[in-house]
């Protein structure tokens, strides 16, 4: 599904970032889809995205959308075209704009959940709640900005977990329509991230023991980027060979 360029301004970007059994993740993926691997973990996370001012070229700011996002997602690579391709799978997208529920997956790649976000954000603190309508998943995060990443992370320094996410601005999303993914592309006028230290973090998604068995998911570390010009294009939709995505909501 290709859309028009639209751009805006991320006002904020939270990466929060986990390590994973690889092999535990790749139960997850969709064929071609494996790993990406780092220090011998797969990196799966949820990226918490404030977008304002959402719009198609030539569009006056004052018309655009603005909304609270999240996405659960996955960096992977794949064999394409006689090359090693990298992007993010994405199981799993929220929003609170009833717009982008409502095109997400019609006019625009990606189909959205429609949540209710609950922000707390000081100069340098960010406390982010969020809860599916439907109930499915919630998440919480709440932190500060850091000048180093924690010394469990599989990361050795900001600089080295940067490079790791800067490649990931291709995502593939799910669909209603089984192995069809939808292709969306980020690109940003720059690329700075700041360490984010985490006092607290919970996401039903990780911690539903049926998809992830104790043991198998831990939080790594978290990046946050702010104030950013961006534009998002759309990619080719890919098909891939489905298998049972991680679960949302809690475990049996």
């Amino acid at each position: 599904m290709l859309l028009p360029t639209v751009h805006g301004i991320i006002r904020r970007r939270l990466l929060v970032n986990f390590r994973v059994d690889p092999g535990v993740m790749a139960r997850h993926l969709p064929s071609p889809f494996v790993p990406k691997l780092h220090d011998g973990h797969a990196v799966a996370g949820i990226c918490l995205i404030r977008l304002e001012h959402i719009r198609p070229r030539h569009v006056p700011e004052a018309l655009g959308v603005s909304s609270e996002n999240a996405a659960h997602r996955v960096a992977v690579r794949w064999e394409g075209a006689g090359d090693e391709r990298e992007a993010v799978f994405i199981p799993r997208r929220d929003t609170d704009s009833s717009f982008n529920a409502l095109v997400g997956g019609r006019l625009f790649p990606g189909e959205h959940h429609l949540s209710t976000f609950r922000v707390t954000e000081g100069r340098d603190s960010l406390g982010i709640e969020m809860s599916a309508r439907d109930g499915s998943v919630t998440l919480s995060v709440r932190g500060g900005i850091a000048s180093e990443l924690p010394k469990s992370s599989c990361f050795s320094s900001p600089e080295e977990a940067s490079r790791f996410f800067e490649t990931g601005s291709l995502g593939y999303s799910v669909t209603r329509r089984p192995g069809e993914l939808h292709g969306l592309e980020l690109r940003t006028k720059s690329w700075k991230v700041e360490p984010f230290a985490v006092d607290e973090v919970r996401s039903t998604f990780f911690e539903n023991e049926t998809s992830f068995p104790p043991g198998s998911v831990a939080f790594d570390h978290a990046l946050i980027m702010r104030n950013v010009e961006h534009e998002w294009n759309g990619a080719d939709d890919l098909f891939v060979e489905p298998r049972p995505a991680p679960r949302a909501g809690p475990s049996d």
